[in-house]
C-alpha cells in the first residue's frame, strides 16, 4: 500500500509536469530555431527557470548529499565550482551570445567552426560533446532509479520503471524542445526548492534541534569530517582547488548550457542570470545537512547505497504521501535536464556531424532529423546505463574532465587574433587522450592534483605550443571581422 501511494504520486507529478510543459508549446511552430534554441526569445525569468533547472539535476538532489555523508569536507567543492563558473560565464557568454546572433548558431560546435572557420573543428567539438553527454545522460537514471527505488520500498523492477519514465520524457522533448523544458522548469523548480527545504531544515530539526545540532553530532562522531586532507593526499586540498578550477572552468562549456545562453534575447538577461545563479548555491548547503543527518541516523552505508542516505532515512521515517512527493521532486530533478541533454546531443548530431558530407537537410528536414536522432541518443544512453554503474559523483566528474577540454578553445576565441584551428584541435586531442589513458590505468589523481586537470592543464600548453600551425584567421578576414572586432569593441 505504502508503495503504491508514493509510486502514484511520482507519476503523476512527472505526467503533470510533462502536460504542462507541453501546454506552454501548443501553438509555437517547431523550427530549428524554435525547437533548439527557443527562438532566441527568453527574457530573464524563463532564462533564469532554464539554467538553473539544466545546473540542479539529481545530482544535487542525491550526489551532494550523498558525499556529505561518504567524504565530508571534499563534497565542499561542489558548492565551490558554480560560483567560478558563473564568474567566467559573465565575461564569456556574452560573447558567445553575440556572435551566435550574428551568424545564426544553434550549437556549441557552430561556434568553434564560426570561431575558427572550421567545419572540421565543429565536427571534433560536437563528437566530444555527444560522447560526454552520455554519462550525463546516464547519471539522471541513475538518480531516478534510486528514487523509485526506495519509493517503491522494494517492490517494483527499478530499471522498467525508470525506463517508463525516461520515454516520458523522451516524447516530450520531441514535441516541446527547448521551450516546453523552460515551462516544465516553472514547476520543477518549486518542487525540489521545496523538497530540498524539507530535507535540509525540516528533518535535521526534528531528530537534532536544528541543522547546527545534526552538524555537532557529526563532528563528535567524526571529528575531522569537515576538515580536508592537507597537500596531496587523496581527496585533499590539492584535489579539491584543481577540481573546482576543472569544474568551474567546464560549468558552461556544455552543449545545453551553450544552447540555453543562445535562448537569451538579450545580453543583459545573460549577465544578470549568472549574477543570481549563484544564490541557487544555497540550496547545496541545505541538501550537505540532509546528507549530515543521514549520517547519523543510518551510518554504515556503503557504495553505491551512499547516494541513497537521506532518502532511505524520509522513507523509514515519514510517510509514503511526504516519501512521493519528494521523490517526485527529485525525478524532475533527473528528467527535465535530461530532456535539454538529449536535446543537445541530437542536435550536434544533426547539425555538425551528419551534416559534415553526409546528409543535408531544409529548416524541416533538419527539424525532423533532430526529434528522430533524439529517440537514437536516448536508446543509447539507456543502453549504456543499463550495463554500467557508477555513483552520481564519479559520473559527473567524468563527463566534466572530457567537456572542460573545450574551455581553452572558447577562452582562446575572444582575443582578437586567436590561434589556429589546427592547435586548438590538438589541444583537445591531447586532453582527450589523456583522460583514456588515466582511465585505463585506473588513474584518477596525479601529484594530488585532478587527472582531469592535469589533462585540461595539456590542452592549452599543446594550443600554445602550436598556436601558429595550420591556417590561421587573420584580422582582415570574414571571420576576425564578424568576431575579432565584436571582441575589441564590445568586451
Amino acid at each position: 500500500m505504502n508503495s503504491t501511494t508514493a509510486l502514484a504520486i511520482i507519476g503523476a507529478v512527472i505526467v503533470a509536469t510533462t502536460a504542462f510543459g507541453l501546454f506552454g508549446v501548443r501553438k509555437i511552430r517547431m523550427s530549428p530555431q524554435q525547437f533548439i534554441v527557443g527562438g532566441r526569445s527568453f527574457g530573464a525569468v524563463f532564462l533564469w527557470l532554464l539554467m538553473a533547472g539544466e545546473v540542479y539535476t539529481s545530482f544535487t538532489f542525491l550526489g551532494a548529499a550523498g558525499w556529505a555523508y561518504g567524504k565530508g569536507a571534499p563534497a565542499f567543492y561542489i558548492i565551490c565550482y558554480l560560483t567560478l563558473g558563473c564568474a567566467i560565464g559573465i565575461f564569456v557568454l556574452p560573447f558567445v551570445w553575440r556572435v551566435a546572433q550574428r551568424h545564426n548558431l544553434l550549437t556549441n560546435a557552430d561556434y568553434f567552426a564560426t570561431c575558427y572557420q572550421s567545419r572540421l573543428l565543429g565536427f571534433l567539438t560536437a563528437a566530444v560533446g555527444v560522447v560526454f553527454l552520455i554519462p550525463y545522460i546516464t547519471l539522471q537514471l541513475t538518480g531516478i532509479q534510486i528514487l523509485l527505488r526506495i519509493a517503491g520500498y522494494g517492490s517494483i523492477d527499478t530499471t522498467l520503471a525508470a525506463g517508463l519514465a525516461f520515454a516520458l520524457i523522451v516524447v516530450f522533448v520531441l514535441f516541446g524542445g527547448l521551450r516546453g523544458a523552460a515551462w516544465a522548469s516553472l514547476v520543477k523548480d518549486g518542487l525540489v526548492l521545496a523538497a530540498v527545504m524539507f530535507a535540509g531544515i525540516v528533518l535535521p530539526t526534528q531528530f537534532f534541534g536544528s541543522p547546527q545540532n545534526a552538524i555537532d553530532q557529526v563532528l563528535k562522531l567524526k571529528p575531522n569530517w569537515m576538515t580536508l586532507v592537507p597537500g596531496a593526499g587523496e581527496f585533499g586540498t590539492i584535489w579539491f582547488v584543481s577540481t573546482i578550477l576543472l569544474t568551474g572552468c567546464g560549468a558552461f562549456m556544455w552543449p545545453h548550457s551553450i544552447a540555453a545562453a543562445y535562448s537569451a534575447k538579450s545580453e543583459e538577461s545573460l549577465r544578470r542570470n549568472l549574477a543570481g545563479l549563484p544564490f541557487y548555491q544555497i540550496m547545496l548547503l541545505l541538501m550537505y545537512f540532509a546528507g549530515f543527518s543521514a549520517l547519523i541516523l543510518k551510518p554504515g552505508l556503503k557504495g553505491q547505497e551512499v547516494d541513497q542516505s537521506f532518502m532511505i532515512v524520509v522513507q523509514e521515517h515519514y510517510s509514503a504521501s511526504v516519501l512521493g512527493i519528494i521523490a517526485g521532486a527529485g525525478c524532475l530533478a533527473a528528467l527535465i535536464p535530461a530532456a535539454t541533454q538529449i536535446l543537445a546531443a541530437a542536435s550536434l548530431i544533426s547539425k555538425n556531424i551528419l551534416s559534415v558530407g553526409v546528409v543535408r537537410t531544409g529548416e524541416g528536414g533538419q527539424t525532423l532529423l533532430t526529434r528522430c536522432l533524439i529517440v537514437g541518443v536516448a536508446l543509447l544512453a539507456f543502453g549504456l546505463w543499463v550495463f554500467q554503474k557508477s555513483t552520481l559523483v564519479g559520473l559527473l566528474l567524468i563527463a566534466y574532465s572530457g567537456i572542460t577540454q573545450l574551455f581553452p578553445g572558447v577562452l582562446f576565441s575572444l582575443m582578437r587574433r586567436r590561434p589556429s584551428a589546427l592547435s586548438v584541435s590538438f589541444g583537445i586531442v591531447v586532453g582527450i587522450g589523456l583522460l583514456i589513458v588515466f582511465a585505463v590505468k585506473g588513474v584518477t589523481v596525479l601529484g594530488g592534483l585532478n587527472v582531469g586537470f592535469v589533462a585540461l592543464l595539456a590542452n592549452t600548453a599543446v594550443v600554445l605550443l602550436f598556436w601558429r600551425v595550420g591556417p590561421r584567421i587573420e584580422e582582415d578576414s570574414p571571420g576576425a571581422i564578424a568576431v575579432g572586432v565584436a571582441t575589441r569593441q564590445e568586451i
